[in-house]
């Protein structure tokens, strides 16, 4: 840092909700790709968010001019946006390039979303959240150019309107471990072996930006804090120091902030970036110890992440203001606050939840409030402690009142928990049960079904919210539901399946539904969070201690099994699942929780077992997504997250057959554990990676039913019976074919009917395809 490098400001953010505070990008986006909204009116929607953002940010305590708010908006996924602006599209999209080379908002959404033959990028989850990211495919043969100036027009945007604001880009390493191979790739070939080719283009972006007029760039690098990632810790801190050895020493480039969310860096990795020629590294702080004094940090401002960007609750503000003092004696040249995250894994404002009631809203911090931490605490580094005092303790008296609260702590709950013995997580064994559901259910080789939800149409959504608004009578509503799984289920039995749904048109979520009947939820009017693209979720609130008062999803299982001889499945969400996403209290171990929330379901399957239904299934698409990034924080976790699973599904008979589906990310990490849940079946989102989860099944000894996706519901594209069959074909090869069932990736929820129909009518005709191939009869 050089005396003619800007000042960085004492507080700032890592990154702000993009969707609009009533999902205007979503309606925006939508209308696009549903062509009733052409691209400039979309960029013009887009402008106006931005701009709403930014007057926000300011009139929350962030300065207009001193590059404190980031300009971190995407139309889709942060990932997408820097492998792109580095040229990194896949030779199948290549045609959609603009005349001069340049990649634009159809090339974008194409690989995003795929189109006809074009399959999308791969999605997967981002490190241990909810938010889910497109993985880019590079190869040796990959050609890297600067393609678009979409991130220095958003700062000539702002500063056209006033503002000096710092744009966001995801960092050159963290892309490149992100990165999967191309198909044609050396079978040794990392995406990282291509970093210094990336690293001159990056160079060619801080450039624009620079000459945009951003003053300082935030270059996100939560790679470094990974040990669950393919690339080893140590070959992403050499990484590390090579990169920005290269950005650092570019002439023309503003100041740089590296950032390092959700974990502790690594020690080689924090020396590497100290030592690096960079003005400011930001380190979070709340799922990382305060790291050691390391040369090279004289130069640097360090921007200590104590607000935590990844729950909603208003916390220990004291506790934070004495964690950000612990920096000091680091010897930085400056200690700035800031967000341990970007704040896109919150909601945007607890003033916006007129239903949370007042006490439970005091204990509450969304994105806006945590942004008024953050100008607090900055101000606490300006003027001194005693300028802050009155908000340190006005923090400190709600959460002294949260922890007191009535429904916090129930003695019932407590007592049968701690009552709990290693018996009450046993099951049969494997070939008693076998038995009994072959008997009971008497199913085909490649049984076929789909893992929960179905279109959820315009018209459900409008009775819901009739019914919520009182305009419809609950038996109204009620018998309006059943109209609709009765169709759901005869749709099925029309289309050949040989275990059914019924489509869950009760719910407006897999987990929202359940905290609504639960004892210690609470959930909220506007509190919507991105998981992917145009896709956001309400994550519920859980606050106390978790009971069931009545039976949740009984009565519709109840009613469809009556309408068919085909065997419906129960569906639940499973324990871990509610917990990843949900804002999950903070005062106790997360495994105490799962253990309440497991007790309340395995009293759900007893009733639903006691209404007829012979297949549960207990949905754990989260189960990858919360383990550990640290590897000694791993075992524990995998040990009662299992645990809660077969808590809450042990108690179910032999014959009765418990599925669980799961989203695929790097299967081989937790194989083990999905075999110990000891589900019969186990479905896994395969699709697009081409079922090579397969793989890894087949030479792991998986002796349990499992269903690898060859639907990919995440994108509108209807799958031929060609390529649906290469992927059974792949299963039936690689696996026992008795193991194997046929499902798509995912619930349908989010997907049109005349798709969904389409795409499940070819499922079917491939496995009737390739049952006749292996001599079964259809």
């Amino acid at each position: 840092m050089t005396d003619t490098t800007p000042a960085f400001p004492t507080g700032t953010i890592l990154g702000y909700p993009r969707i609009g505070r009533r999902r205007e990008l979503k309606r925006a986006v939508e209308a696009h790709w549903a062509g009733t909204l052409d691209e400039s009116a979309l960029e013009a929607a887009a402008a106006d968010l931005r701009r709403a953002t930014r007057e926000r940010l300011a009139s929350l305590g962030l300065g207009r001019e001193d590059s404190s708010i980031p300009e971190s908006f995407s139309f889709y996924d942060q990932v997408l946006d820097a492998a792109l602006a580095v040229g990194a599209l896949p030779e199948r999209f290549a045609h959609l390039r603009e005349q001069d080379g340049s990649i634009g908002l159809k090339a974008a959404f194409t690989a995003a979303r795929g189109e006809g033959d074009l399959a999308p990028l791969e999605l997967t989850k981002w490190f241990d959240t909810n938010y889910h990211y497109l993985v880019p495919e590079i190869g040796p043969e990959t050609p890297f150019s600067l393609s678009t100036d979409r991130f220095a027009r958003q700062v000539a945007e702002a500063r056209a309107d006033g503002f000096v604001t710092r744009p966001v880009v995801v960092g050159p390493v963290t892309l490149l471990a992100l990165a999967k191979a191309t198909k044609v790739a050396p079978a040794d070939f990392r995406p990282l072996d291509r970093l210094d080719d990336v690293l001159a283009v990056y160079v060619e972006l801080l450039a624009s930006l620079r000459a945009a007029g951003a003053e300082w760039v935030q270059l996100d690098e939560p790679a470094l804090v990974s040990e669950s990632l393919p690339v080893p810790a140590a070959d992403l801190a050499d990484a590390a120091a090579r990169a920005y050895a290269v950005l650092g020493g570019a002439a023309d480039r503003p100041a740089i902030l590296v950032a390092a969310p959700y974990a502790q860096l690594s020690d080689e990795a924090w020396q590497a970036l100290a030592a690096a020629p960079v003005e400011a590294l930001a380190i979070d702080l709340t799922r990382g110890a305060v790291p050691r004094a390391v040369e090279g940090l004289a130069t640097k401002t360090l921007v200590g992440g104590v607000v935590d960007g990844r729950n909603v609750w208003r916390g220990d503000l004291e506790g934070a203001w004495q964690r950000l003092g612990k920096l000091a004696p680091l010897g930085a040249r400056a200690v700035a606050v800031g967000t341990s995250t970007s704040l896109q894994h919150v909601p945007h404002d607890v003033e916006d939840e007129p239903d949370l009631g007042s006490r439970l809203s005091s204990w509450l911090a969304f994105a806006d409030q945590k942004v008024g931490q953050v100008a607090t605490l900055g101000r606490g580094l300006s003027e001194g402690s005693a300028a802050i005092a009155p908000q340190l303790a006005e923090a400190s008296a709600a959460l002294a009142d949260r922890l007191s609260a009535p429904g916090v702590r129930d003695g019932e709950v407590r007592a049968r928990a701690a009552a709990l013995t290693p018996v009450d997580l046993e099951r049969a064994d494997d070939q008693t049960r076998a038995a009994a559901q072959d008997a009971a259910l008497d199913l085909p080789v490649l049984p076929t079904t789909t893992i929960g939800s179905f279109p959820q149409t315009a018209e459900i959504r409008r009775i819901r919210a009739q019914h919520d608004r009182g305009e419809l009578s609950t038996a109204e509503y009620e018998e309006l539901v059943r109209l609709e799984i009765t169709s759901v289920v005869g749709l099925q039995e029309e289309l050949g399946l040989d275990v059914l749904v019924h489509g869950e048109p009760e719910r407006n979520d897999m987990v929202q539904y359940f905290a609504e009947h639960l004892a210690g939820f609470a959930v909220t009017r506007n509190g919507w969070v991105q998981s992917y693209g145009s896709r956001a979720t309400r994550p519920s609130i859980l606050w106390g201690d978790v009971s069931r008062p009545a039976p949740i999803t009984v009565p519709w299982s109840q009613f469809a099994q009556s309408l068919t001889d085909r065997p419906v499945k129960g569906m639940l969400t499973g324990p871990v699942t509610i917990l990843a996403w949900s804002f999950v209290r903070d005062d106790q171990p997360l495994a105490e929780t799962a253990d309440q929330v497991a007790l309340a379901l395995r009293d759900e399957i007893a009733d639903l077992e006691d209404a007829g239904i012979r297949i549960v299934q207990v949905d754990e698409p989260a189960l990858r997504e919360l383990l550990p990034l640290k590897a000694a924080d791993q075992p524990a976790y995998l040990t009662w997250s299992v645990d809660s699973f077969r808590l809450a599904t042990a108690g179910a008979a032999p014959a009765t057959q418990v599925h669980t589906h799961l989203c695929y990310s790097e299967f081989d990490v937790v194989i083990d554990a999905i075999a110990a849940l000891d589900a019969d079946v186990t479905s896994i989102e395969a699709a697009r990676s081409r079922g090579e989860v397969v793989t890894d099944i087949a030479a792991s000894g998986f002796a349990h039913g499992v269903g690898p996706g060859v639907y990919d519901i995440h994108s509108p594209r209807v799958p031929s019976v060609a390529e649906l069959a290469d992927l059974l074909r792949r299963a039936v090869d690689e696996l026992p074919v008795r193991q194997v069932w046929v499902n798509p990736d995912c619930g349908l929820k989010t997907r049109a009917y005349p798709e969904t129909v389409a795409s499940l009518q070819n499922l079917v005709e491939a496995t009737r395809l390739v049952r006749a191939e292996i001599g079964v009869a259809v």
